[in-house]
């Protein structure tokens, strides 16, 4: 079936639940306008239960179908913006300076609002749907503490569901693929401690430039000459400070970056490559490094059973050939795998046109999405909870 019509009558007042959210971006944690907007509405909505304060800041939404007992399942938006200063010039403009939705949670939040209302009003399933707007997903983990507290055993959640827009994929369109989705994130910090002086002085010095540019070097070859050449896996030196003057040979120099890999074995040899690259270099300079190694979000896998349920209900709304699956896997990450982690699920994308790139200062949510995502989150429902 196309868009369902009852979501395509709500679609326009939906686009305004998501611009009144663009006015109005918070960061991580700090949502609480948003999940008070949302806890307003689920409950302006009949839900069954609705429960504040999971991963700190997330809302929980129950909706029980008219026909009986029967499975539970979860769908989950996103809430949060970026610290970004907004470019565009839509009449909507965030008016919070220096942050705004760039990546389109603003979307994700409405949509899920909107199937939120469409769902309690039918109620044309069996068994609980428990929609779930989690805080901080913009590097923040809040899928992982919304998991942490308890949300998967509190309400009974046996799958679990989530989409993102993106940029480039056209409407109307979807992409999933079964497995590795989306990359692991683990970011690194590393100061390198040497002996400064005078900069006519080297031999005087430990220069720790000069080691630092060795690891930004030699940290490449754990792509080009530790992992096999059809695994994936990047790293990427992102920050190098040092020094104060040209004359002077600074006593330290500091490096920041990422390390992206799509299996879990890979990114467990980079991690390992890593130390091992950047302590060997820093002895070869007779220099010091201390490293912060912090392990971020996992690898986004998609389960099977569960990405040919959501493909399924994709084609439902837009048609087989609108539905792109076994899509090239991206290196970026997404904090919903922890979610997936905790349960059988799948993560899908639906295409937002020719707009600017995510965590662009120009990128905006296109609203002619919502009717699209809206039914496909409705018919997830009623499809995998029919009766």
């Amino acid at each position: 079936m196309p868009v369902v019509n009852r979501i395509a009558e709500l679609a326009d007042e939906v686009a305004l639940w998501r611009q009144d959210l663009h006015r109005h971006p918070e960061l991580l944690f700090d949502v609480h306008r948003t999940a008070s907007v949302v806890e307003q509405k689920l409950k302006e909505f009949g839900c069954d239960e609705v429960v504040t304060g999971l991963g700190r800041t997330g809302v929980v939404g129950v909706i029980k179908g008219r026909k009986g007992a029967g499975r539970t399942i979860g769908l989950r938006a996103d809430m949060d913006a970026l610290p970004i200063a907004e470019a565009t010039s839509v009449s909507y403009k965030s008016e919070t300076p220096g942050k705004m939705h760039a990546c389109g949670h603003d979307g994700h939040t409405a949509m899920l609002l909107g199937a939120a209302r469409y769902l309690a009003e039918t109620r044309n399933f069996a068994g609980s749907a428990v929609v779930i707007f989690q805080p901080a997903e913009e590097g923040g983990g809040g899928g992982r503490e919304m998991v942490a507290d308890g949300v998967m055993e509190r309400f009974g959640v046996e799958q679990v569901y989530g989409m993102h827009n993106m940029p480039g994929i056209p409407l109307g369109v979807f992409a999933i693929r079964p497995g590795a989705f989306l990359a692991s994130a683990d970011r690194f910090e590393v100061e390198i401690t040497g002996h400064g002086g005078h900069a006519a002085q080297p031999h005087d010095c430990v220069d720790p430039i000069v080691a630092g540019a060795q690891m930004v070097n030699a940290l490449q070859t754990i792509a080009s000459r530790n992992v096999g050449p059809v695994d994936s896996v990047v790293v990427s030196v992102t920050q190098f400070h040092a020094g104060t003057a040209n004359n002077i040979i600074p006593q330290t120099a500091h490096l920041t970056g990422t390390i992206r890999a799509l299996r879990n074995e890979t990114r467990a040899l980079a991690k390992q490559r890593f130390h091992e690259i950047v302590k060997g270099v820093a002895a070869l300079n007779t220099c010091k490094a201390k490293i912060d190694f912090e392990d971020g979000y996992p690898v986004t896998i998609n389960h099977p059973a569960e990405t040919e349920i959501a493909t399924r209900v994709a084609r439902e709304i837009v048609g087989v050939e609108r539905v792109m699956t076994n899509v090239p896997p991206v290196m970026g990450a997404e904090d919903f795998s922890y979610m997936l982690e905790a349960r059988p699920g799948a993560f899908i994308c639906i295409g937002n046109g020719p707009t600017a790139g995510l965590h662009h200062p120009e990128y905006d949510f296109c609203d002619k999405a919502i009717p699209f995502g809206m039914s496909y989150w409705a018919r997830l429902v009623e499809t995998e909870l029919a009766a």
